[in-house]
């Protein structure tokens, strides 16, 4: 499960830095500046990297059977600029109580 959860965090950081790059200055050097190149680079690569977030995710989601409601939760969480940082704290948290408790479950 440790695994599972450190892969979910790294791509939950790299997938939420990679949509504020495209949100805070690519979009605004299209938009503002007629700039479309850094669109046409880190537009794709957010792409990319939001289905590695998902099948992480869905990993993640499997390992600790999540609800349903949770992963689809946890899942949309890549595509709102900051979210996916405070959904990330919120996910690490409650699965190492999860964790904890199994564990103390286990050996009672």
């Amino acid at each position: 499960m440790n695994g599972a959860l450190t892969r979910f965090r790294i791509a939950a950081y790299v997938v939420g830095v990679g949509l504020l790059a495209l949100v805070l200055v690519a979009m605004p050097l299209k938009y503002f500046a007629d700039q479309p190149l850094m669109v046409q680079v880190v537009g794709p690569v957010h792409g990319f990297l939001y289905a590695v977030y998902l099948l992480v995710t869905f990993d993640l989601a499997v390992r600790s059977k999540w609800p349903v409601p949770r992963t689809l939760g946890v899942l949309v969480a890549g595509t709102i600029p900051f979210v996916s940082f405070v959904v990330e704290r919120m996910v690490v948290r409650q699965t190492r109580e999860e964790a904890g408790e199994a564990q103390e479950a286990t050996a009672a």
